[in-house]
Protein backbone atom coordinates (compact mmCIF):
# COMPACT_ATOMS: atom_id res chain seq x y z
CA UNK A 1 0.00 0.00 0.00
CA UNK A 2 1.43 3.38 -1.07
CA UNK A 3 2.44 5.50 1.94
CA UNK A 4 0.44 8.45 0.51
CA UNK A 5 -2.73 6.33 0.58
CA UNK A 6 -4.69 6.35 3.83
CA UNK A 7 -7.55 4.07 2.79
CA UNK A 8 -7.67 1.58 -0.07
CA UNK A 9 -10.85 -0.20 -1.15
CA UNK A 10 -10.34 -3.15 -3.47
CA UNK A 11 -13.03 -4.98 -5.48
CA UNK A 12 -15.81 -4.34 -2.96
CA UNK A 13 -19.11 -6.09 -3.60
CA UNK A 14 -22.09 -6.64 -1.34
CA UNK A 15 -25.39 -8.43 -1.90
CA UNK A 16 -28.62 -8.01 0.00
CA UNK A 17 -30.59 -11.09 -0.97
CA UNK A 18 -30.69 -11.04 -4.75
CA UNK A 19 -29.73 -7.36 -5.02
CA UNK A 20 -26.12 -6.48 -5.87
CA UNK A 21 -25.89 -3.12 -4.08
CA UNK A 22 -22.15 -2.61 -4.66
CA UNK A 23 -20.38 -4.25 -7.57
CA UNK A 24 -16.57 -4.52 -7.74
CA UNK A 25 -15.83 -1.01 -6.44
CA UNK A 26 -12.19 0.08 -6.01
CA UNK A 27 -10.65 3.43 -5.05
CA UNK A 28 -7.84 4.96 -2.95
CA UNK A 29 -8.15 7.90 -0.56
CA UNK A 30 -4.91 9.87 -0.23
CA UNK A 31 -3.76 11.53 2.98
CA UNK A 32 -4.84 15.14 3.37
CA UNK A 33 -7.47 15.22 0.62
CA UNK A 34 -11.23 15.57 0.41
CA UNK A 35 -12.46 12.56 -1.57
CA UNK A 36 -16.16 12.57 -2.45
CA UNK A 37 -18.58 9.89 -3.58
CA UNK A 38 -21.35 11.20 -5.83
CA UNK A 39 -24.16 9.60 -7.80
CA UNK A 40 -27.93 9.43 -8.10
CA UNK A 41 -30.10 7.96 -5.34
CA UNK A 42 -29.53 4.23 -5.04
CA UNK A 43 -26.05 4.41 -6.57
CA UNK A 44 -24.47 2.58 -3.61
CA UNK A 45 -22.65 5.52 -2.00
CA UNK A 46 -23.97 5.12 1.54
CA UNK A 47 -23.54 1.35 1.28
CA UNK A 48 -19.83 1.92 0.61
CA UNK A 49 -19.73 4.19 3.69
CA UNK A 50 -21.38 1.46 5.73
CA UNK A 51 -18.80 -1.04 4.52
CA UNK A 52 -15.95 1.24 5.64
CA UNK A 53 -17.50 1.88 9.05
CA UNK A 54 -18.23 -1.86 9.37
CA UNK A 55 -21.99 -1.53 9.65
CA UNK A 56 -22.05 -3.92 6.68
CA UNK A 57 -19.67 -6.74 5.77
CA UNK A 58 -18.74 -7.05 2.07
CA UNK A 59 -19.66 -10.17 0.17
CA UNK A 60 -16.22 -9.91 -1.44
CA UNK A 61 -13.29 -7.48 -1.54
CA UNK A 62 -11.24 -5.81 1.17
CA UNK A 63 -10.45 -2.41 2.70
CA UNK A 64 -7.01 -1.45 4.02
CA UNK A 65 -6.56 1.47 6.41
CA UNK A 66 -3.10 2.89 7.20
CA UNK A 67 -3.92 4.36 10.62
CA UNK A 68 -1.80 5.16 13.69
CA UNK A 69 -1.61 1.46 14.58
CA UNK A 70 -0.22 0.52 11.18
CA UNK A 71 -2.06 -0.86 8.17
CA UNK A 72 -5.05 -2.99 9.11
CA UNK A 73 -7.72 -4.73 7.09
CA UNK A 74 -10.96 -3.03 8.08
CA UNK A 75 -12.94 -5.93 6.70
CA UNK A 76 -11.45 -8.12 9.44
CA UNK A 77 -12.24 -5.68 12.28
CA UNK A 78 -15.37 -5.70 14.47
CA UNK A 79 -17.49 -2.53 14.22
CA UNK A 80 -16.66 -1.37 17.76
CA UNK A 81 -12.94 -1.06 16.89
CA UNK A 82 -13.35 1.31 13.95
CA UNK A 83 -13.32 4.52 16.02
CA UNK A 84 -10.24 3.48 17.98
CA UNK A 85 -8.43 2.78 14.69
CA UNK A 86 -8.72 6.47 13.73
CA UNK A 87 -12.00 6.69 11.78
CA UNK A 88 -14.98 8.86 12.78
CA UNK A 89 -18.30 9.38 11.05
CA UNK A 90 -21.32 11.63 10.84
CA UNK A 91 -24.72 10.50 9.60
CA UNK A 92 -27.22 11.99 7.17
CA UNK A 93 -29.85 11.70 9.91
CA UNK A 94 -28.35 13.40 12.95
CA UNK A 95 -27.44 10.97 15.75
CA UNK A 96 -26.96 13.00 18.93
CA UNK A 97 -28.07 12.71 22.57
CA UNK A 98 -30.99 15.12 22.32
CA UNK A 99 -31.42 15.78 26.05
CA UNK A 100 -27.73 16.30 26.81
CA UNK A 101 -25.80 19.53 26.36
CA UNK A 102 -23.50 20.24 23.45
CA UNK A 103 -20.51 19.93 25.79
CA UNK A 104 -21.62 16.52 27.06
CA UNK A 105 -22.18 15.28 23.50
CA UNK A 106 -18.66 16.34 22.54
CA UNK A 107 -17.13 14.72 25.63
CA UNK A 108 -18.82 11.47 24.60
CA UNK A 109 -16.86 11.75 21.37
CA UNK A 110 -13.69 11.40 23.46
CA UNK A 111 -14.58 7.91 24.73
CA UNK A 112 -12.18 6.15 22.36
CA UNK A 113 -9.25 7.85 24.14
CA UNK A 114 -10.38 6.82 27.60
CA UNK A 115 -7.56 4.93 29.34
CA UNK A 116 -8.52 5.22 33.01
CA UNK A 117 -9.97 2.26 34.88
CA UNK A 118 -12.96 1.78 37.15
CA UNK A 119 -11.13 2.27 40.45
CA UNK A 120 -9.15 5.32 39.33
CA UNK A 121 -12.37 6.96 38.17
CA UNK A 122 -14.21 5.97 41.35
CA UNK A 123 -11.59 7.70 43.51
CA UNK A 124 -10.87 10.42 40.91
CA UNK A 125 -7.12 9.87 41.07
CA UNK A 126 -4.56 12.39 39.70
CA UNK A 127 -4.30 10.40 36.46
CA UNK A 128 -8.08 10.56 36.04
CA UNK A 129 -8.11 14.30 36.70
CA UNK A 130 -5.32 14.81 34.16
CA UNK A 131 -7.23 12.76 31.58
CA UNK A 132 -10.37 14.79 32.23
CA UNK A 133 -8.47 18.07 31.79
CA UNK A 134 -6.96 16.86 28.52
CA UNK A 135 -10.39 15.78 27.25
CA UNK A 136 -11.88 19.17 28.09
CA UNK A 137 -8.98 20.98 26.38
CA UNK A 138 -9.48 18.97 23.19
CA UNK A 139 -13.23 19.58 23.23
CA UNK A 140 -12.73 23.33 23.73
CA UNK A 141 -10.37 23.40 20.74
CA UNK A 142 -13.09 21.87 18.57
CA UNK A 143 -15.70 24.27 19.98
CA UNK A 144 -13.47 27.20 19.02
CA UNK A 145 -12.76 25.80 15.55
CA UNK A 146 -16.45 25.41 14.72
CA UNK A 147 -17.67 28.56 16.53
CA UNK A 148 -19.87 26.66 18.99
CA UNK A 149 -18.97 28.76 22.05
CA UNK A 150 -22.47 30.22 22.31
CA UNK A 151 -24.05 26.73 22.39
CA UNK A 152 -21.64 25.00 24.81
CA UNK A 153 -24.21 24.58 27.63
CA UNK A 154 -27.31 24.37 25.40
CA UNK A 155 -29.41 21.22 25.24
CA UNK A 156 -29.23 19.69 21.78
CA UNK A 157 -33.01 19.26 21.47
CA UNK A 158 -33.50 23.04 21.53
CA UNK A 159 -30.97 23.86 18.83
CA UNK A 160 -31.71 24.74 15.19
CA UNK A 161 -31.13 21.93 12.70
CA UNK A 162 -28.09 23.58 11.13
CA UNK A 163 -26.37 23.96 14.51
CA UNK A 164 -27.06 20.32 15.34
CA UNK A 165 -25.34 19.30 12.10
CA UNK A 166 -22.25 21.23 13.23
CA UNK A 167 -22.44 19.65 16.71
CA UNK A 168 -22.43 16.18 15.15
CA UNK A 169 -19.41 17.18 13.08
CA UNK A 170 -17.74 18.49 16.26
CA UNK A 171 -18.40 15.27 18.14
CA UNK A 172 -16.74 13.24 15.38
CA UNK A 173 -13.70 15.56 15.48
CA UNK A 174 -13.38 15.09 19.25
CA UNK A 175 -12.37 11.50 18.54
CA UNK A 176 -9.24 12.91 16.81
CA UNK A 177 -9.72 10.83 13.64
CA UNK A 178 -7.25 10.50 10.81
CA UNK A 179 -10.16 9.78 8.45
CA UNK A 180 -13.50 11.59 8.78
CA UNK A 181 -16.53 10.13 6.98
CA UNK A 182 -19.15 12.79 6.20
CA UNK A 183 -22.53 11.44 5.05
CA UNK A 184 -24.27 14.26 3.13
CA UNK A 185 -23.08 17.08 5.41
CA UNK A 186 -25.17 19.72 3.57
CA UNK A 187 -28.42 17.75 3.77
CA UNK A 188 -31.16 19.98 5.20
CA UNK A 189 -28.97 23.10 5.30
CA UNK A 190 -29.77 26.43 3.68
CA UNK A 191 -27.34 28.24 1.36
CA UNK A 192 -25.62 30.19 4.14
CA UNK A 193 -25.24 27.09 6.33
CA UNK A 194 -23.85 25.14 3.36
CA UNK A 195 -21.28 27.90 2.81
CA UNK A 196 -20.27 27.60 6.46
CA UNK A 197 -19.99 23.82 6.10
CA UNK A 198 -17.62 24.28 3.16
CA UNK A 199 -15.36 26.46 5.34
CA UNK A 200 -15.49 23.93 8.19
CA UNK A 201 -14.45 21.09 5.89
CA UNK A 202 -11.54 23.10 4.50
CA UNK A 203 -10.42 24.06 8.02
CA UNK A 204 -10.64 20.44 9.18
CA UNK A 205 -8.28 19.38 6.40
CA UNK A 206 -5.85 22.30 6.50
CA UNK A 207 -5.76 23.09 10.23
CA UNK A 208 -6.29 19.66 11.77
CA UNK A 209 -4.70 17.54 9.05
CA UNK A 210 -7.72 15.24 8.86
CA UNK A 211 -8.50 13.38 5.62
CA UNK A 212 -12.16 13.59 4.57
CA UNK A 213 -14.21 10.99 2.70
CA UNK A 214 -17.62 12.44 1.87
CA UNK A 215 -20.94 11.44 0.31
CA UNK A 216 -22.70 14.51 -1.07
CA UNK A 217 -25.46 15.51 -3.51
CA UNK A 218 -24.85 19.27 -3.53
CA UNK A 219 -22.51 19.65 -6.49
CA UNK A 220 -21.63 23.24 -5.59
CA UNK A 221 -20.25 22.02 -2.26
CA UNK A 222 -18.54 19.08 -3.97
CA UNK A 223 -16.82 21.40 -6.45
CA UNK A 224 -15.69 23.83 -3.73
CA UNK A 225 -14.06 21.40 -1.32
CA UNK A 226 -13.23 18.16 -3.17
CA UNK A 227 -9.79 17.28 -4.46
CA UNK A 228 -11.06 14.17 -6.22
CA UNK A 229 -14.46 12.64 -6.90
CA UNK A 230 -15.68 9.14 -7.67
CA UNK A 231 -19.02 8.94 -9.46
CA UNK A 232 -21.14 5.82 -8.90
CA UNK A 233 -24.29 4.45 -10.46
CA UNK A 234 -26.13 1.20 -9.78
CA UNK A 235 -23.37 0.04 -7.45
CA UNK A 236 -20.50 0.58 -9.90
CA UNK A 237 -17.79 3.20 -10.40
CA UNK A 238 -18.38 5.35 -13.49
CA UNK A 239 -15.46 7.77 -13.22
CA UNK A 240 -12.72 9.03 -10.89
CA UNK A 241 -11.01 12.42 -11.17
CA UNK A 242 -11.23 16.08 -10.27
CA UNK A 243 -14.75 17.52 -9.88
CA UNK A 244 -14.61 19.17 -13.30
CA UNK A 245 -13.32 16.00 -14.97
CA UNK A 246 -16.04 13.86 -13.46
CA UNK A 247 -18.86 16.34 -14.14
CA UNK A 248 -17.82 16.43 -17.80
CA UNK A 249 -17.73 12.63 -18.13
CA UNK A 250 -20.34 11.35 -20.61
CA UNK A 251 -21.26 8.32 -18.48
CA UNK A 252 -21.80 10.55 -15.43
CA UNK A 253 -23.99 12.98 -17.40
CA UNK A 254 -26.08 10.07 -18.65
CA UNK A 255 -26.49 8.65 -15.14
CA UNK A 256 -27.79 11.98 -13.83
CA UNK A 257 -29.72 13.35 -16.81
CA UNK A 258 -30.41 10.48 -19.18
CA UNK A 259 -28.75 9.67 -22.51
CA UNK A 260 -26.57 12.22 -24.27
CA UNK A 261 -29.27 12.49 -26.98
CA UNK A 262 -31.81 13.36 -24.27
CA UNK A 263 -29.52 16.07 -22.89
CA UNK A 264 -29.00 17.53 -26.37
CA UNK A 265 -32.74 17.53 -27.00
CA UNK A 266 -33.23 19.64 -23.87
CA UNK A 267 -30.89 22.24 -25.32
CA UNK A 268 -32.72 22.45 -28.67
CA UNK A 269 -35.58 24.95 -28.97
CA UNK A 270 -39.06 23.44 -29.09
Amino acid sequence: MNHDVLLSARNLSVRFGGVLAVNDVSFDVRRGEVFTLIGPNGAGKTTVFNLISRIYTPTSGEIDFAGPQGTVKLTEQPPYRVASLGIARTFQNIELFEHATVLHNLLIGRHTHRQTGFWSELFFTPSTRAAEVHARERVEQVIDLLDLQHYRESTVAGLPYGVRKVVELARALCAEPQLLLLDEPSSGLNVEETDDMAFWIQDIVHELGVTVLMVEHDMSLVSRVSDRVVAMNQGQVLAVGTPSEVQGNAAVIEAYLGSIDDVESLRRPA
